[in-house]
């Protein structure tokens, strides 16, 4: 497998590491509202709210430490090519 090839596959399953991160994170919030609020209570939406926000906060932050972890530890830099490379500047033709 090329390098290139290499990247596109980790790319697809760090996304789907993150989605997978986000949703337990949610599932966690979600399990500690309905343990410690009422369900009653008017202020439900705001804690719902507020763990969607947590779990998409806690998942990016979850995400970014495994990731270099990985890389550190997997020695990522060298099988990976970078995704988007800078375009080389034509010299400029001087008249």
């Amino acid at each position: 497998m090329s390098k290139k090839s290499n990247t596109i596959w980790f790319m697809l399953v760090a996304t789907v590491l993150n989605i997978v991160l986000m949703l337990v994170l949610f599932l966690i919030c979600f399990i500690l509202i309905t343990r410690f609020v009422d369900p009653a209570s008017s202020l439900v939406p705001l804690w719902l709210g507020l763990s969607f926000l947590v779990s998409i906060g806690g998942s990016f932050w979850l995400y970014s430490v495994i990731i270099k972890w990985m890389t550190k530890r997997f020695e990522l830099e060298e099988k990976l090519a970078p995704l988007f490379s800078r375009k080389r500047k034509k010299p400029r033709r001087e008249e």
